[in-house]
């Protein structure tokens, strides 16, 4: 028989593998592991150490110290001076956009500024010739009721200008300080309107006006106005200038006649508003600070509140570079409405 074997061997077994001998590396590697590990539990122990030694000596402190003086000197640093500032002409804004400095953003400022517990007093940084009748009264109208709900002291500073609806909302603060040169005063009302039907007959342009009664378009720039039109107005002149000549004498309590005497129209530099007891002191910002601080016990260096927010501020100025060629202060050019206005027209 044939050994079919032969041409089919048995496989060998594989011989088992030798042991690999450990390389030096490995050995060492493992070495300096455990010296890391010893090295962070010791600094693990040396950082309790020092922070227990820490809360210990901060406990003897606490103990040393007076609980008492130490939160009223935190208080008081906390306290402070708020400044608000109230510059060119006094309108309302046409548009609801919160970084307008339209009069109703101008009064929600003062309400949120007076209703903060750590703001102690106003000061109003006013330059302004003044503006329509509604809106300044709007500013006038917060000041009165933040005056009214908080008790604490307003203090109104002039710059180069603070006339007619400038003064109306510095008549509603406790005290005026102004600068000897400033211009004040011009305590008055005005409706101003123009007359364009010569030009327009010129360049043969003419109005066509449909309307329910005669005066409706009273103040209109296409034709002449009517004695009755101009009595009309008159008459709400004179109510106007009522509660002007009231509101400052309010506030500077003085008498109706004696208002009268110098509320017609005329202005003051801020040396003559003192003596006209108009301005209550000469000084500037800084003085109207002290004052400020004086009055509502915080001493003659307040800590000082700036109404500006980062925010606000940056959507103004895109607001200002995005407008077209300046187009909305060219809309505001080109409004021929006429406005009943608290405004000194000087500048």
């Amino acid at each position: 028989m044939e050994d079919n074997n032969a041409d089919n061997p048995v496989p060998m077994q594989p011989a088992p593998f030798a042991p690999v001998p450990k390389p030096a590396a490995v050995s060492q590697t493992r070495l300096w592991l455990k010296a890391m590990a010893v090295l962070y539990v010791i600094s693990l122990f040396a950082a309790f150490t020092i922070i227990s030694r820490s809360d210990t000596h901060k406990k003897i402190k606490s103990q040393d110290m007076d609980v008492s003086g130490l939160s009223s000197l935190m208080a008081a640093k906390k306290d402070a001076v708020a400044v608000i500032p109230i510059y060119g002409a006094i309108y309302q804004s046409d548009s609801s956009r919160v970084w307008e400095r339209g009069s109703q953003q101008i009064a929600r400022r003062i309400k949120t500024l007076a209703a903060k517990k750590e703001v102690k007093a106003i000061v109003l940084d006013i330059n302004s010739p003044g503006g329509s009748v509604g809106a300044v009264q709007d500013i006038y109208s917060a000041i009165r009721r933040a005056k009214r709900e908080t008790k604490k002291p307003f203090i109104a500073r002039f710059g180069d200008v603070s006339a007619s609806g400038g003064y109306y909302v510095a008549s509603a603060c406790d005290k005026i300080v102004s600068q000897p040169g400033t211009i004040t005063g011009s305590i008055g009302v005005i409706f101003d309107t123009s007359n364009l039907e010569g030009l327009l007959k010129k360049i043969g342009v003419k109005s066509e006006v449909i309307k329910s009664g005669k005066f409706k378009d009273i103040g209109s720039p296409t034709r002449e106005m009517t004695p009755e039109e101009r009595k009309l107005l008159q008459a709400i002149i004179d109510d106007s200038y009522s509660q002007f000549v009231g509101a400052v004498a309010e506030g500077r309590r003085m008498t109706v006649d004696r208002v009268k005497l110098i509320a017609d129209g005329r202005i003051f530099s801020g040396n003559q508003a003192v003596k006209e007891g108009l301005v209550d002191y000469l000084g500037d910002l800084p003085d109207a600070l002290s004052l400020a601080g004086e009055l509502s016990g915080l001493g003659r260096n307040p800590r000082i509140i700036r109404d500006t927010d980062p925010f606000e501020q940056f959507f103004s100025i895109m607001d200002s570079k995005l407008s077209l060629f300046g187009s909305k202060r060219l809309e505001e050019a080109l409004n021929l409405s006429p406005k009943l206005e608290f405004r000194w027209y000087g500048i």
